[in-house]
């Protein structure tokens, strides 16, 4: 990686003359060293060696960091972006930086990212997974129903061909599990477009460990998107069936959403790390489970360059185990 140069928010860190097995590296005596300042910000080289990418279904190759496009729309999550330009571009650069997992939802618009993404990435590069999700409606900004009906899904499987201008969606994933629908009706009617040709690999949203093996029931599982991030580990038990499972489990929210996150402890040791708060919390998601695929969204090219740089970030064992524990930390 010659002269490829990443920018956070405290300063440039270029990274000159590096081979595959050479990376810039500074040790740290241990966690104390996190809280006394004297750690280093560590950015790698990628070398074939390294852990980045994950097999959907076994046979379908994803960098492990892609790109959630939700934040593309308008406020709300409702309507066209005010700046589409912008939008275009932001998708466009997510691709140049290695991002080939893209994901989306009918709902999210509703229908105007699936339309976005199509406009801007159309014909779609080789490689280029778009991953996209059914099974909610909008009845305004901010507003999300669930509604798993079989025809209503298979429905919205055809519409969303038809607006990413493609013949069959590689990942389509339920978006809710709808509490009046049984979950064996709505995924039965995943499997017949499945069986039609139209969908690759089916996918679940917000699901317990219990909830993903029912499902595998009536169809193959092959990822699992829930909200889950270095502050917030609410799904740690449908991540570790996904681990055991070799299921992709995408979590949502990685940098905490509209929440963000706070947490003065893990401010400070990305402070000593040169790095932002959200560039540790996707480096930590990496390391956190090879079965880890974040989705990180923004309509900020600067963010776009800055969540892709935490790819490079390699730290040591201890000092991943120190975050670890500063993590459960006010």
């Amino acid at each position: 990686m010659n002269g490829e140069l990443f920018e956070t928010n405290s300063e440039r860190i270029v990274c000159a003359g590096m081979s595959r097995r050479l990376f810039l590296r500074t040790t740290l005596a241990g966690g104390a060293s996190l809280l006394a300042g004297r750690a280093a910000t560590l950015f790698a080289a990628v070398s074939a060696s390294d852990n980045t990418t994950f097999s959907i279904g076994g046979d379908l190759p994803v960098n492990r960091l892609g790109f959630g496009a939700m934040r593309l729309t308008g406020e709300g999550i409702w309507g066209w972006p005010p700046d589409r330009e912008n939008a275009r571009k932001v998708l466009n650069r997510a691709v140049e930086l290695g991002a080939n997992l893209i994901d989306t939802a009918d709902a999210y618009g509703p229908e105007t990212d699936e339309l976005l993404i199509a406009e801007a990435l159309y014909p779609y590069p080789k490689g280029l997974v778009v991953a996209t999700k059914g099974g909610q409606i909008r009845p305004g900004p901010g507003q999300w129903v669930p509604k798993g009906d079989p025809e209503y899904l298979k429905q919205c499987v055809d519409k969303s061909l038809k607006r990413l201008k493609l013949d069959r969606i590689d990942l389509y994933q339920l978006h809710r599990v709808d509490p009046k629908v049984a979950m064996e009706d709505s995924l039965g009617a995943l499997k017949e477009m499945q069986s039609a040709g139209k969908i690759r690999y089916i996918g679940l949203s917000e699901v317990s460990p219990e909830e993903v093996e029912r499902a595998r029931k009536t169809v193959p599982i092959v990822t699992v998107q829930n909200r889950y991030n270095i502050t917030d580990r609410k799904w740690e038990n449908t991540l570790a069936y996904c681990e055991k499972e070799r299921i992709g489990f995408m979590p949502w929210a990685p940098v905490g959403g509209s929440r963000g996150m706070t947490n003065v402890t893990l401010e400070k040791a990305a402070k000593d790390h040169g790095v932002t708060i959200y560039q540790l919390g996707l480096a930590w998601l990496l390391h956190r489970s090879p079965v880890m695929l974040p989705i990180p969204g923004t309509s900020s090219l600067a963010h776009l360059e800055e969540n892709m740089a935490a790819r490079k970030i390699q730290l040591s064992a201890d000092e991943w185990r120190a975050i670890d524990a500063l993590a459960g930390r006010a």
